[in-house]
């Protein structure tokens, strides 16, 4: 077991969901303690279907294998919709460190409903780009994000509770939110060759909305979670759970009373080449235009300025992109 499990613990939704007033507050502390310290959790009890990850992935890996040329088709930007190829990201930019690309290709995806506004629209709303070659993807995904996006407000109002705060305190902000969903995929060196000096499949950052909601599968070349107490160390594993992190806005929301939770994925490891590793990744944002002011004393630490919580997120996203 990860000498990390006791500042990355496991929770069991369920007493939340349908649990008494005592295991709610029981979960609410323990919640609190894990996002001051690591930013982590690993959460089981969310009722989301082990098959239905499973068949998101395996469609997906039919894509990846997919020649480059016919992959280049659906290709995007950072921030876009449709195929992230070999170099196209380096998450540790966002740190101000001048790392070289990220070792991962991606699928990435975003809100399916247009806004009304129409500024917003251009900024924010864009038509999801689906495989031709893999049809069955885009019915995979549409019912995978459905329980992502419920299981966000559930995750969200846990949140809200654990400060003391009204349960709807974040979720209320999330009527037609900006989620982004990327389907990493981590190739072995059999493919890329040997990773560069400094390189990793995800460069060490932090992410930049509200929560993660992460899939991961493990592996040598894995997530790693840095604490100031220990350091990089590797991430604890539970093939039921889903790995929960706090992003910069929600750090920034709680007045850093929480920690942006900061983490990496390891180079893929050389003494196992054809290991390949695949991730399903659903960022949480807010609905455009929500204003981020911190939580008050005594609850939270920091009191930031009030930021747009979008014009917070597009410099985020555009300090990674590489090029």
């Amino acid at each position: 077991m990860s000498e990390l499990t006791p500042r990355i613990p496991t929770i069991d939704l369920r007493p939340w969901l349908d649990g008494d007033p005592a295991a709610r507050e029981d979960l609410a502390r323990t919640v609190d303690s894990a996002l001051r310290t690591a930013g982590f959790l690993l959460v089981t009890g969310h009722g989301v279907d082990a098959e239905l990850r499973t068949a998101v992935r395996e469609a997906a890996r039919r894509f990846f294998a997919l020649p480059a040329e016919a992959k280049q088709v659906y290709e995007a930007k950072v921030g876009g919709r449709g195929w992230l190829g070999p170099g196209a990201e380096a998450n540790g930019y966002s740190e101000g460190t001048e790392t070289p690309p990220d070792l991962k290709e991606s699928l990435t995806f975003a809100t399916h409903e247009p806004f009304e506004d129409p500024v917003v629209n251009a900024e924010w709303y864009a038509p999801n780009v689906w495989p031709a070659e893999v049809p069955e993807l885009r019915t995979l995904c549409a019912e995978y994000l459905d329980r992502m996006a419920d299981l966000e407000k559930e995750l969200l109002s846990l949140l809200g509770y654990a400060l003391g705060l009204e349960r709807d305190f974040f979720s209320r902000h999330m009527d037609h939110p900006t989620y982004g969903f990327n389907i990493n995929w981590y190739p072995g060196t059999d493919v890329l060759g040997e990773p560069e000096p400094g390189q990793f499949r995800i460069g060490p950052h932090t992410d930049f909305g509200t929560v993660t909601i992460l899939d991961r599968q493990a592996g040598k070349g894995g997530l790693q979670v840095y604490t100031d107490e220990g350091g990089w160390e590797d991430a604890p594993f539970d093939p039921a759970a889903f790995t929960i992190n706090i992003g910069d806005l929600m750090a920034r929301w709680t007045g850093d009373r929480w920690r942006s939770g900061r983490h990496r994925v390891l180079p893929p490891p050389t003494d196992a080449p054809a290991e390949e590793l695949m991730s399903l990744v659903y960022f949480g944002e807010c609905t455009p235009g929500t204003l981020v002011e911190s939580v008050p004393a005594p609850v939270g630490r920091v009191a930031y300025p009030p930021v747009d919580s979008h014009v917070y997120l597009r410099e985020k996203l555009d300090s990674i992109t590489v090029g």
